[in-house]
C-alpha cells in the first residue's frame, strides 16, 4: 500500500510531498497574541508563492481548532499556488481559547478530531491531515493530558500522525511517555515541535532515541533565538544516527516573522553547509514524506 498524506485538496502519495516547510502557519489567531493576527489570505498567497518559488512544495499548517484555520481559503490558495497544503485539527494548549469554548467541546474531543480529519473541517469537506495538541512548560497538565488522551483515540481510529508544541522545547519526555507509553501510539506517527528553543542535547537524542520526530523551527518570533544554534543542533544528532528523524519548518506565528521564505533562502544555504546535501535532502524531503503519512488503523 502507498502511503499517503491528506492535504486540503484530498490524499496525495507521500512520496510527492517534494520540499516541505514541516511546520508553519498561514492562518493563526489568539488572544495570547492580541492585534498580531495571521489573518490576511492575500499575504497569505504571497509568502506561499515565495515559498514556490524557491523550491518549496509542501507546507503543513499546525494550527488547530478554534484559532483562525480558514479551511476553505487554504483550499484556495493550493490550488492557486500549486503547492500541497496540510491542515491540523486538535487543540492548543488551554489559554488560546475561552472558557465557554473549552466547556463546548470538552467531552467530545476525539470525535470532533476525527470528523475533522474524515468528514472535514466545518462545513468547507476541506479535511485536516494531522493532529495539533500542545503539552506545558516542563510538563503535561491536566489540560494536554485532556486533549493528548483525545489525540491518542483519534490516531487510533484512523492513522493520522499527532503534532506536539512543546513549550519552550521543553516536557519532550513527558510528552512521550504519556503519548507512546500510557496510550500507545507509536512512536514515529508523533512529531515534536520546537525541540530547538530548549538547548537541550540530552533530552533531544532521548526523543529521538525513543522513535518521534523532532521539527526543528526558524524564528517564530524575536525572543526564540532558534536559527544561530539550528546547524550544531541538526548535526549532532545525524552524527548520532538520527538524521532519518528530523525536520524543519518556518513557524510563522505573527506578521514579522521571517517564516516559510526565510527556511530556503537564508537558512537552506547555512545547513547544507553544515550537513551537507544529503542530510539536508533528507530533512526537508524524506522525512516529511514518512513524518505525515497516516499509519495504520487501530
Amino acid at each position: 500500500m502507498v502511503a499517503t498524506v491528506r492535504t486540503v485538496l484530498g490524499d496525495v502519495p507521500a512520496g510527492e510531498l517534494g520540499v516541505c516547510d514541516a511546520h508553519d502557519h498561514l492562518f493563526l489567531r489568539s488572544p495570547v497574541l492580541p492585534g498580531q493576527e495571521l489573518d490576511d489570505p492575500g499575504r497569505a498567497a504571497e509568502r506561499l508563492r515565495e515559498f514556490h518559488g524557491l523550491g518549496g512544495r509542501s507546507v503543513v499548517q499546525w494550527t488547530p481548532y478554534g484559532m483562525g484555520r480558514r479551511a476553505d481559503t487554504l483550499a484556495a490558495l493550493a490550488r492557486s499556488t500549486g503547492t500541497h497544503v496540510v491542515a491540523a485539527t486538535g487543540l492548543h494548549q488551554a489559554a488560546h481559547y475561552t472558557p465557554e469554548l473549552l466547556d463546548r467541546v470538552r467531552d467530545g474531543l476525539a470525535d470532533l478530531f476525527v470528523a475533522e480529519l474524515t468528514a472535514g473541517i466545518g462545513t468547507t469537506g476541506v479535511r485536516a491531515g494531522l493532529i495539533k495538541v500542545a503539552g506545558a512548560f516542563h510538563a503535561v497538565d491536566d489540560h494536554a493530558r485532556l486533549t493528548m488522551t483525545a489525540a491518542a483515540d483519534a490516531h487510533g481510529r484512523t492513522g493520522a500522525p499527532i503534532a506536539v508544541h512543546l513549550e519552550l522545547g521543553t516536557g519532550a519526555l513527558d510528552v512521550l511517555d504519556l503519548l507512546c507509553g500510557e496510550l500507545g501510539v507509536a512512536p514515529q506517527h508523533v512529531v515534536l515541535g520546537h525541540p530547538g528553543r530548549s538547548p537541550d542535547g540530552f533530552t533531544q537524542r532521548e526523543a529521538a532515541r525513543a522513535g518521534a520526530f523532532l521539527a526543528f523551527d526558524g524564528p517564530s518570533r524575536a525572543n526564540h533565538a532558534t536559527d544561530w544554534r539550528l546547524p550544531e543542533e541538526l548535526a549532532a544528532l545525524a552524527d548520532a544516527g538520527f538524521g532519518g528523524q528530523l525536520l524543519l519548518g518556518g513557524d510563522t506565528t505573527v506578521p514579522e516573522t521571517p517564516g516559510m521564505p526565510h527556511l530556503l533562502r537564508r537558512l537552506r544555504p547555512r545547513l547544507e553547509h553544515t550537513l551537507g546535501e544529503r542530510v539536508l535532502g533528507a530533512i526537508l524531503i524524506e522525512n516529511p514524506a514518512q513524518a505525515f503519512a497516516f499509519g495504520p488503523t487501530a
